[in-house]
């Protein structure tokens, strides 16, 4: 039995004896004393008589005790609840001092068991800012990382280059003229990873407002092949466009749109070299208009593909000086199609690599 539970006990017991007391003298009283009423004497008499002294003075026990046993637990119910407070406010120091993985007990205690509650919901929903705000600096950090890495390979090229033109180390004009435009390519490729880091994050803080109007993508992707000719032959791919319809329409930016399907060509025509085929298929599924980029290049591992639409994530075996782009094309691809409230899928295996852009019809 617990300390606190003695008094409480001890009082009652007291105060027991005293009722017991006063009632049994109260009864001889009543027994023999004429200042009562005769009729009320007869009636308390009859009812001692009857049930006997020793009943009558349990009956009236009975009462007492059951008050006492009300005001002990409720003595008691206030000491665990008193208890229980003083628990949350050692936990809740405990989670001040920097451990939010720290849970409070939660009880069946009314207010305070909701108290409880509330306060491990609020540390969680702080666990949760802290963990995103980790990410954005980790992002943040991958940023400046990637960034310096995609500039500083051109931008060492171009310096070697000047710096063998500077020094005079060529043979003649036909060699300056070459280092000429190997430093001129570099620049080149240094503004279009500047180029796309901007648009990139524009489109991340939604800065880029649509201009949308009604667009006949079959018409759109015959331009684009178009002026893809020249790479397609130099990669000695060809392109082949199959439509189920010779009208395919969407109500959507067509300047952002070009540059979706700009970007899935020219990573088709760098990674799909060995197939020697472009196809592009386009059909209507459901109200929506799916258009389908397929190349018959070098499966991409499975382990990459959920990170294929990631901002500078390239796979490791195309990551180089020749090959890679900014890292940033099909992260703004997929940017600008959701912008359109689309979506934009990958799929590859041993046999082909299939990007899939669905649209709503208008």
């Amino acid at each position: 039995m617990k300390l606190r539970w003695v008094i409480p006990l001890l009082w009652s017991c007291i105060l027991s004896v005293a009722v017991l007391l006063v009632l049994m003298f109260g009864a001889l009283y009543l027994r023999n004393t004429l200042v009562f009423d005769v009729s009320l004497r007869r009636i308390l008499y009859g009812i001692y008589e009857g049930i006997g002294y020793q009943n009558a003075l349990i009956m009236f026990f009975i009462p007492i005790f059951l008050i006492m046993l009300y005001i002990f637990f409720k003595r008691d119910q206030r000491l665990r609840h008193a208890e229980y407070l003083y628990q949350i406010s050692a936990n809740v120091q405990h989670i001040a001092s920097g451990d939010f993985t720290y849970k409070i007990p939660v009880k069946q205690e009314g207010e305070l068991g909701q108290l409880a509650y509330n306060i491990n919901r609020f540390v969680e929903q702080l666990q949760l800012s802290l963990e995103e705000e980790r990410r954005a600096q980790q992002t943040k950090n991958e940023l400046i990382t990637n960034v310096s890495h995609d500039l500083r390979t051109p931008l060492t090229s171009i310096s070697g280059y000047l710096g063998l033109i500077e020094q005079d180390l060529y043979r003649d004009e036909v060699e300056l003229r070459y280092y000429v435009s190997l430093a001129h390519e570099e620049s080149e490729r240094m503004s279009q990873i500047i180029h796309d880091l901007f648009e990139f994050t524009r489109l991340r803080n939604h800065e880029f407002k649509l201009q949308a109007e009604r667009i006949n993508l079959v018409e759109m992707l015959n331009q684009l092949i178009e002026q893809f000719q020249l790479q397609l032959e130099q990669a000695q791919i060809t392109a082949r466009l199959q439509f189920e319809e010779t009208s395919l329409f969407v109500y959507a930016d067509g300047n952002r749109l070009r540059r979706v399907f700009e970007n899935l060509i020219t990573n088709a025509i760098l990674y799909g070299k060995d197939g020697k085929v472009l196809d592009i298929f386009g059909r209507k599924i459901e109200g929506d208009i799916q258009l389908d980029v397929v190349n018959y290049g070098e499966e991409i591992p499975q382990s990459d593909l959920p990170h294929i639409f990631d901002r500078f994530y390239r796979v490791e075996k195309s990551r180089s000086t020749h090959t890679g782009g900014s890292g940033l094309g099909l992260a703004i691809a997929k940017q600008i199609v959701e912008m359109h409230g689309g979506t934009i899928q990958v799929n590859s295996d041993i046999e082909r690599t299939v990007f899939s852009v669905r649209l709503k019809e208008l």
